[in-house]
């Protein structure tokens, strides 16, 4: 019995996600925005091929001759999206993947609004190394020896139901 059946070897790129120095994941550093383009593109069905026209910025692929694509971490306001349908003119479509957007998805016929999967966004930080963050206004702790009258130790109480709900947000991000 002969053998048969062929083999494909393909090249994958580096992962997207990596661990910080925290345990956190995050975006690779060795990442860029051109990366973030070239890979939405293709999960959305575009080819990549960005616009060599200063003017047209916001073509970074396209799925038909008529048909682009623009990726942004931005937040897009009403007016930055009608400018940008206005650029794009009414016998061509855009699809705009962006963090946020503050219009009405039907406002613009050329335009369609998308923002860039959860995944990309929520679970990961864009080249973030340090995790600090202040904690003001705490209660002071009392003295040993001093009586907490029942007003105090209710504030003190309040003030520690959000500091604990601050905790388990931060931990509910890890679980996801």
């Amino acid at each position: 019995m002969e053998g048969g059946g062929g083999f494909r070897f393909y090249r994958l790129a580096p992962s997207l996600l990596e661990k910080d120095r925290f345990g956190n994941w995050v975006i690779a550093k060795e990442y860029n925005p051109t990366m973030l383009s070239e890979a939405m593109c293709k999960l959305m069905g575009f080819t990549y091929a960005p616009s060599q026209e200063t003017a047209e910025y916001w073509r970074h692929g396209h799925s038909t001759e008529q048909d682009f694509i623009y990726v942004t971490t931005q937040s897009l306001t009403h007016d930055a999206l009608k400018k940008l349908s206005e650029e794009v003119g009414p016998d061509r479509t855009l699809l705009i993947c962006c963090k946020a957007f503050s219009a009405r998805e039907a406002a613009f016929t050329n335009l369609t609004l998308k923002k860039i999967p959860q995944a990309v966004l929520t679970k990961c930080e864009w080249g973030r190394d340090d995790y600090s963050f202040r904690v003001a206004n705490l209660p002071p702790a009392p003295e040993e020896d001093q009586t907490v009258s029942i007003e105090s130790a209710a504030k003190i109480r309040k003030k520690a139901a959000s500091v604990r709900a601050v905790a388990d947000l931060f931990a509910a991000g890890e679980r996801s």
